[in-house]
């Protein structure tokens, strides 16, 4: 599975989405398998307690997605996540104590599809699985906005959060000539995403069938050399779209 392949979604049809959980504390980790392991369309096929191991492992096992958590000994989260998504491994998921911090950035910086909160209800910790399986990578929409809207502001000294082939004309401010591979259908769908739409909502709002809605997706993801939806997103906020 190529980084592209994620807007198109990872789970095949007719079978569970394979997940790897990747968590330092035991009882944790044991709690997110019995959760993720009561969804009968989601398999767990491992569980990693540091960041080394869910790289190994991601390389061994290729699951669809890494349920991945920030905060781990060996490795962190947000380097393993990086290697993970620059391998094309599988998609990655992160789990977070704090909302809105700088390992949430990073680790949407290094490629992940998504976020949720370590609280989060389990129908939520499974539908957001199955979300990200689907391809939609953005989660919980109102918290996703006000990411996208944080993860984008300008702050001094940091360089521009989208990544890829994005370059800056100055502090935190990309370049829009990087827009001028896309189509303007992709540059319409670029624009959805920085709404935090899904596919279903993009298909809605621009009167076209889901699935071209993940074509253009999939297609603007690698003419803009990006790694994901979410960092789509923000460059679509970054540039005003």
């Amino acid at each position: 599975m190529s980084s592209s392949d994620t807007a198109g979604g990872t789970g095949a049809p007719g079978r569970p989405v394979r997940v790897l959980v990747a968590e330092d504390q035991k009882a944790v980790r044991a709690g997110l398998v019995l959760i993720l392991r009561s969804a009968p369309d989601i398999e767990v096929v491992g569980e990693a307690g540091d960041g080394e191991a869910a790289v190994r492992m991601a390389r061994e096992l290729r699951p669809d997605l890494v349920l991945m958590d920030v905060q781990m000994p060996l490795l962190d989260g947000v380097e393993a996540t990086r290697r993970v998504v620059a391998e094309g491994l599988a998609d990655v998921l992160v789990l977070t104590t704090f909302d809105l911090d700088e390992y949430v950035f990073g680790a949407l910086r290094a490629g992940a599809a998504g976020f949720l909160l370590k609280n989060t209800e389990a129908r939520d910790l499974i539908e957001g699985v199955r979300t990200v399986a689907r391809g939609e990578g953005l989660i919980a929409p109102a918290v996703t906005r006000r990411l996208i809207a944080e993860f984008a502001s300008p702050r001094p000294g940091r360089a521009s959060g989208s990544g890829g082939a994005a370059r800056s004309e100055g502090p935190g401010t990309p370049d829009r000539s990087v827009l001028d591979p896309l189509t303007r259908r992709e540059r319409e769908v670029l624009s959805c995403l920085g709404e935090g739409l899904s596919n279903a909502e993009v298909a809605v709002r621009l009167d076209m069938a889901e699935a071209t809605v993940k074509t253009h997706v999939s297609r603007l993801l690698g003419k803009l050399g990006l790694r994901s939806r979410v960092q789509a997103a923000v460059l679509a906020r970054e540039l005003g779209l």
